[in-house]
């Protein structure tokens, strides 16, 4: 029987020790998820974390260390299929991101494991359990934090509704009034909407505006003839 002449009680015994630390350490990882309900719970980091040790530990037994290496650098890139299940689209938002990255880690604590550097997988723990839990409050502080306007780098529109008849004219005086506030032009673009109202929009070449005084200009456009609404907006680049 090929069992009797392959079994080693001591590489037995660290194969073992290999895939008890990968399931305790991936505990810890997954009970923090699990706590917090995310998709990716408990079972999932445990069953990460010990399904990277079992390959790493089968590499290294069969074929030694620079097989073993190969193997990671598999487990590393199979873990980005499992991360992508867990990460959803709502509309503008995106979810499941931490969580994905948490599982991505949870593979590297597997892989310490396997390659019996336990020490690292404890510490590699350690610090996935402390970004998940530690920075958790840094990350409220700062989403409190108002967006400077002035300091953020974002892209401004200034919006002109008009009719079609005065369309030529409102777009020279969007442009002549946004230079002599000392705020390039970019790009000039028209859109034409059902209810036979055309939007003229700026889009300006500075990277942060005084908002007073573009409510200013927009102030002077909105009293122009041929104007029906005049506005403004922001969006960040990232």
């Amino acid at each position: 029987m090929r069992f009797i002449d392959t079994f080693q009680p001591g590489p037995f015994l660290d194969t073992a020790l290999g895939l008890a630390a990968a399931f305790v350490l991936g505990t810890l990882i997954g009970a923090e998820r699990q706590y917090r309900q995310r998709t990716a719970g408990l079972r999932t980091n445990v069953l990460v974390a010990v399904g990277a040790a079992a390959f790493v530990d089968l590499a290294m037994r069969i074929a030694g260390t620079v097989e073993a290496v190969r193997v990671i650098a598999y487990v590393v890139s199979g873990i980005g299929f499992l991360g992508a299940g867990v990460i959803m689209k709502e509309g503008m938002n995106v979810r499941g991101l931490n969580t994905a990255a948490t599982l991505w880690c949870s593979a590297a604590v597997g892989c310490c494991t396997g390659a019996d550097m336990l020490a690292e997988g404890v510490l590699l723990t350690v610090f996935v359990i402390a970004g998940n839990t530690l920075l958790r409050p840094l990350v409220n502080a700062i989403n409190r934090v108002p967006i400077d306007e002035r300091a953020a780098e974002a892209t401004y529109e200034v919006r002109l509704a008009t009719d079609a008849g005065s369309v030529h004219g409102v777009r020279e005086l969007l442009v002549e009034q946004l230079e002599a506030a000392q705020y390039p032009v970019g790009d000039v673009a028209v859109a034409e909407h059902g209810d036979a109202t055309v939007e003229v929009v700026a889009t300006l070449v500075s990277t942060a505006v005084v908002p007073r005084e573009i409510d200013a200009v927009l102030a002077r456009l909105a009293k122009a003839p041929g104007v029906r609404h005049a506005t403004w907006e922001s969006s960040t680049r990232d």
